[in-house]
């Protein structure tokens, strides 16, 4: 699985120009940032029966310095400290590598606002997640409304256009 989404990731990179960096030296560089926080889920009834049903993530992004940087929202949304963001949609979902873990996903920015560092992002990847996984029980009847909040972390590449 981390062969596919590397295959997606390289393909992404290709397709906006990445592969030809030589000959394009005004490309901005990735931005690689560590995303802590829970991911939200509401317990909610669907056909008969009750589920969690993700809310939305709500994470601080943290750069390789340690320093917060950012936060990652319902959209999926991440927002740079300078006001700036980018809400994703998914083009490629793959199982984390540990079970516990929410999927690895590929993104690509549907919309944009500001002028800070998020306005230029085209692609998101999320990788090496750790947790996040809505609860195996606990959600039925008596439960219909109730959130949780999941401890999660993962990798966030932003990849600029």
């Amino acid at each position: 699985m981390q062969k596919s989404l590397m295959c997606c990731a390289i393909a992404l990179m290709t397709v906006g120009g990445w592969a030809q960096a030589q000959t394009a030296p005004k490309k901005l560089p990735a931005i690689e940032v560590l995303g802590k926080g829970v991911q939200i889920y509401t317990c909610k009834a669907s056909n008969g029966a009750y589920a969690w049903t993700l809310k939305a993530p709500d994470a601080t992004l943290i750069d390789a310095k340690g320093s917060a940087i950012g936060k990652h929202f319902a959209g999926p949304s991440w927002q740079a400290n300078d006001g700036s963001t980018v809400v994703g949609e998914p083009l490629n979902v793959s199982a984390s590598p540990d079970a516990g873990a929410v999927a690895w996903l590929v993104l690509h920015a549907k919309s944009h606002t500001g002028d800070g560092v998020m306005a230029n992002v085209q692609y998101i990847v999320r990788t090496h997640t750790q947790g996040g996984v809505a609860p195996a029980s606990g959600c039925d009847a008596s439960h219909a409304g109730a959130e949780v909040r999941v401890p999660y972390s993962a990798t966030y590449t932003f990849f600029r256009g």
